[in-house]
């Protein structure tokens, strides 16, 4: 894609090869990819959709220090068991744990999409989508888990890879499962006034 040199840049923050590729999906490349290093730890009594826009918010801050006159966009995506949160496992047994509490049972994905324009105004918006997960039998816990497709994943699980398996029914913004709901970040964008335009170079 060509890039005229008066069109701001286009900078994610964030880490997932997942929302990169969500993003090329749809005609969209980032013209950089700038992780925030921000601790991402629920506060006490913090419920899911408040901690899902508080890390979008700090996520995307942080890195629009570094980028002056840039577009950037942060998410963050929460699993919720009710009031619980679920975090990325870091463990084997983290992990176990987490598959075991939503076998059977519906729960909630929330991912919080926030955008610091070149004026530096923060707009946000948050998508929910519910899943709904088989009753896992131990063994098909076990031998998810033996995967390793948990790491560093909200909940424990990937959408679309082996754990889509166990999907029942899915209420919502399937690309918010995976990690980014598509739609809402192209309307944050445009309403920002990111060009349209490059998201039609793109696609060309």
């Amino acid at each position: 894609m060509s890039k005229s040199s008066y069109e701001p840049e286009l900078v994610l923050a964030s880490s997932s090869d997942r929302r990169v590729t969500l993003l090329a999906q749809v005609g969209i490349v980032p013209d950089a990819i700038d992780p925030a290093d921000i601790a991402e730890t629920p506060r006490r009594s913090e419920m899911p959709r408040d901690f899902a826009c508080r890390i979008a918010r700090e996520k995307t801050q942080a890195v629009a220090l570094r980028h002056a006159n840039a577009f950037v966009l942060g998410a963050d995506t929460v699993v919720a068991l009710g009031r619980r949160i679920l975090l990325k496992p870091n463990t084997p047994g983290e992990a176990r744990a987490g598959i075991e509490a939503l076998s059977g049972r519906r729960h909630r994905v929330l991912t919080a999409v926030h955008l610091i324009d070149t004026r530096n105004v923060e707009r946000s918006r948050i998508v929910e989508t519910t899943v709904s997960f088989k009753r896992l039998s131990a063994d098909e816990i076990a031998t998810y888990v033996e995967t390793g497709e948990w790491r560093g994943k909200a909940g424990g699980y990937a959408i679309q890879g082996l754990a889509g398996g166990f999907v029942t029914k899915l209420n919502g913004s399937y690309s918010n499962v995976v990690g980014l709901p598509l739609y809402e970040a192209i309307c944050i964008l445009t309403g920002a006034g990111w060009s349209s335009d490059r998201l039609q170079k793109s696609q060309d």
